[in-house]
């Protein structure tokens, strides 16, 4: 029963064989060799049918040794009931470089069931002879000497302007590969740091520097944006590699441990620190430059042209590019005076690549009209510096032409009660003619007349000095209104509170990079509504002398350039711990409110 039971398994599991993957085929070489040494230069394919009609590329810079050997694979997987197979079809040459340099491998072609498929193509960096190994006969030293283990900084660029951004590349440099522990990556003090996702896997290659031939992987990868002008410092890393070193023990029984023949030693590598000389930005900034840097492309459209009153009208203004895109302020719209307008809604779609972080920003403008008529959005600007060329450069779009028509509620005369503080309560005043009273009339007596009394004259009077009272409070109030500057000053810390309490909720919900965006948007809106300096224009030096000019002490405005510039760096720093949010949180209130009672006696 047992042995039936068994072939009925076998004929079923070979009736739901499922069929092979669709057909791959691959070139594979190591990217890097020794001149001197072969390598396996090896194509794979897998197929049902065996592969046919192999044409591999013209190798006129490497010598062929042997090849091609045919070896054949197959595999068998089971994956809930499913039974899937595959067969694989390797070919393979014994390669010798004829000279130095790095060469190309085009692609390869092969034939399985009368169709033709292409390999991809390789590059092979060949390496000049290790002068260390032949110094030493061609034999590896046992020891470990002072240049066979260290860890470089590369910098890609040394020379750059504020807020340009450049690479930098920890590489560590074996003369065997080896393990590390204590990996300690320098603070990047000064500088914005966007770091790049390596593989958890790390990849080795062989390199030749200073005349040896070493095992490198890279380590650590970051596009840093500096964030002032002037020589700026990278400090050292640190690391322990743990080298494996042969040992004069030998293996005595087949039960003695592999690991006997070595010993583990620990040395310790620290990286040489760099000075990049980061150049401020030129003069001649534009009115609607933000502190953007790079090099950027700038659309912008709107949802409708013709719209009715109460309608929303939104604005996309997308800026794509290569720079500092995630520190790139908001353009300006300006809508007609006629217009309710709102905080825009922004989305940032970003890569970090070695080239430096590229990606999108979409800023969606949105306004409600009030009133029907036509009106014209002006063109929007946005400016930025593109150190290649050493220029300021600025983008504009159309302005934009836009008919409101009258929509229902009520006729285009229609008083409108707009609650302007969150701009969403919009209501009509309603019908104000009551209708006459013509019956249930009461009478009184001649001695209760109203008209004459005290009472009477009260009436008169009281309401005549409330009117003055109020005629002047509101010429008050219309003048301070009419002066945009102290508007904007009284709300300040009101607008900033708000944002606050937003940044607060953040916190609680561990959402880092929100967080420290809502604080510096709270931050930078307060000095720039207190000091009567639009945001494009606002900048830490303008800052700190508006505040001077206010009468406020060194140390508080301190306070807030470290707040400043801690919330530019926690951003995109590692992780931060959650005491770091709540200590920051307190301070920025605390700041916010000595900032407010020091203005507010001058």
């Amino acid at each position: 029963m047992r042995r039936l039971a068994f072939l009925f398994v076998l004929f079923l599991t070979a009736g739901v064989m499922a069929k092979a993957a669709d057909v791959t085929f691959k070139a594979v070489a190591p990217n890097a060799v020794v001149m001197g040494q072969q390598f396996r230069l090896a194509y794979t394919v897998n197929a049902e049918a065996k592969a046919s009609d192999l044409r591999i590329p013209e190798l006129t810079d490497f010598e062929v040794l042997m090849g091609p050997s045919l070896a054949t694979s197959s595999s068998t997987q089971i994956i809930n009931g499913n039974v899937s197979s595959e067969v694989a079809y390797t070919f393979t040459y014994i390669l010798m470089p004829k000279k130095e340099g790095t060469f190309n491998i085009g692609a390869a072609s092969i034939k399985v069931k009368g169709a033709n498929y292409t390999s991809n193509s390789l590059s092979v960096k060949v390496l000049p002879p290790d002068k260390a190994a032949e110094a030493n006969g061609g034999q590896a030293g046992t020891g470990i000497g002072k240049d066979d283990y260290f860890v470089r900084m590369e910098v890609s660029n040394r020379n750059v302007y504020e807020q340009e951004g450049f690479l930098v590349t920890f590489k560590l440099y074996a003369a065997r590969m080896c393990g590390l522990e204590g990996v300690k990556f320098p603070e990047f003090e000064g500088f914005l740091a966007q770091e790049i996702e390596l593989p958890q896997e790390k990849q080795w290659s062989q390199e030749h520097y200073n005349g040896r031939n070493y095992f490198t992987v890279v380590l650590k990868q970051t596009v840093l944006y500096p964030q002032r002008s002037g020589k700026l410092t990278i400090e050292s890393g640190k690391f322990d590699a743990i080298i494996s070193i042969p040992t004069q023990r030998k293996i005595n029984s087949i039960f003695d441990s592999f690991d006997d023949m070595y010993d583990r030693v620990r040395k310790a590598l620290v990286s040489s620190p760099a000075t990049i000389d980061v150049k401020p930005l030129p003069s001649g900034k534009p009115a609607s430059f933000s502190g953007a840097v790079g090099n950027f492309t700038m659309t912008s459209d709107i949802n409708s042209n013709n719209v009715k009153t109460n309608d929303a009208v939104t604005i996309k203004v997308k800026i794509s590019g290569n720079g500092n895109i995630k520190l790139i302020k908001n353009p300006e719209v300006v809508f007609p005076n006629d217009f309710d307008t709102f905080d825009p809604k922004q989305e940032t779609d970003v890569r970090t690549t070695t080239a430096g972080v590229s990606g999108s920003k979409t800023i969606e403008y949105m306004a409600i009209p009030r009133y029907a008529g036509d009106f014209e959005i002006p063109a929007i600007s946005f400016s930025y510096f593109d150190p290649k060329s050493g220029a300021y450069k600025t983008l504009k779009s159309d302005p934009y032409k836009l008919h409101v028509e009258q929509g229902e509620g009520g006729s285009s005369n229609s008083p409108v009660v707009s609650n302007f503080s969150n701009k969403e309560s919009v209501k009509y005043l309603g019908k104000d003619i009551r209708f006459l009273k013509v019956k249930d009339f009461n009478f009184i007596a001649n001695n209760d007349i109203f008209f004459g009394s005290f009472m009477y004259y009260m009436c008169y009077l009281v309401p005549a000095i409330l009117f003055i009272v109020f005629f002047f409070i509101y010429r008050k109030q219309v003048k301070e209104n009419a002066n945009i500057a102290l508007v904007r000053t009284k709300k300040a810390n009101k607008i900033a509170v708000r944002r606050l309490k937003n940044a607060g909720k953040l916190m609680k919900e561990n959402k880092k990079e929100e967080f420290y965006d809502e604080v510096l948007r709270a931050l930078w809106g307060y000095l720039s509504d207190k000091l009567n300096i639009p945001q494009a224009s606002l900048t830490k030096d303008n800052v700190e002398t508006e505040l001077a000019r206010f009468g406020v002490d060194d140390t508080l405005t301190n306070e807030f350039m470290d707040i400043l510039n801690t919330c530019e760096f926690a951003r995109y720093a590692p992780a931060q711990a959650s005491d770091a949010m709540d200590k920051l949180y307190e301070l920025t209130v605390d700041a916010i409110g000595k900032m407010e009672n020091t203005i507010k006696k001058q």
